[in-house]
């Protein structure tokens, strides 16, 4: 686990840098990026995030999931299961969590005030997807810890878990443009940007839908699946009907819009 940050940080980087040059030489949406006002703001809620990440789990999640293993927690401390259905069941279980833990942070009040600070941007490309508020990313991680305790999850399932998140997320926030045919295909494994936008759409029955991150399969099992946009993929609003004045953009009212009453 030793190197279990730099590991992180380097996909990061690199995946941001390819699908930010996917999304230039090849947009979706004919949306002005307006990179120069969204960018500094969307990604200093990554740094914000790391923080707050590494304040509330100093260790980070894989190494209190190595501290678990030596003691025997969960599920999997209790079952003996070869290494590799260790590692899978970890892997579905964990992304299960987190498409259920959506759901709820769209059902709770106070949980969607954190949340909507994420949906309140008024445009949807790959710096949307680490626009998160610093406290959201620390219920989060608490709740991805107690997963990781209850399962038992091999410090290797959970590394690999949150490199998976990441990049899904970065993957399904592009507004790039794929071929009809590979996105159809693409969307029956892994959650496309076609499919994750509706989720961004300012109509609220379609904001409460395709809550996954990685796998399309949670929103089709569990009734929560929307195909297509009303409106089309070029006709659908990004953001909130509220919260979507330049001022409001502004990292310090981004900061505090939890704790502002919409307009």
């Amino acid at each position: 686990m030793n190197g279990e940050a730099a590991l992180r940080f380097g996909v990061f980087c690199g995946l941001l840098a390819v699908i930010a040059l996917w999304e230039a030489s090849a947009p979706r949406r004919a949306d002005p990026p307006d990179r120069r006002r969204r960018w500094p703001a969307n990604l200093a809620f990554a740094v914000l995030g790391t923080i707050v990440s590494r304040l509330v789990l100093p260790g980070g999640l894989a190494a209190f999931a190595a501290a678990g293993e030596v003691r025997g927690w969960g599920l999997l401390g209790a079952v003996a299961l070869p290494g590799w259905a260790g590692f899978a069941l970890s892997l579905v279980l964990l992304d299960l969590a987190i498409y259920f833990q959506h759901r709820i942070f769209h059902r709770v009040p106070l949980l969607w005030a954190l949340h909507r600070m994420h949906h309140s941007d008024t445009m949807f490309d790959v710096s949307t997807a680490v626009r998160f508020h610093p406290a959201e990313i620390a219920i989060s991680l608490a709740i991805k810890a107690g997963v990781v305790a209850l399962v038992g999850a091999p410090p290797e399932a959970v590394l690999a878990f949150e490199i998976l998140l990441n990049a899904t997320s970065l993957f399904n926030h592009a507004n790039a443009r794929m071929p009809a045919a590979a996105e159809g295909f693409v969307r029956l494994f892994v959650v496309t940007p076609d499919m994750h936008r509706i989720h961004h759409s300012a109509r609220r029955e379609e904001t409460d839908s395709n809550f996954g991150f990685c796998v399309p399969w949670w929103d089709r099992l569990f009734g929560t699946y929307t195909a297509r946009p009303a409106d089309g993929q070029e006709g659908l609003v990004i953001g909130l009907e509220t919260f979507r004045d330049r001022e409001s953009q502004r990292l310090v009212r981004l900061l505090v819009q939890p704790f502002a009453r919409p307009q």
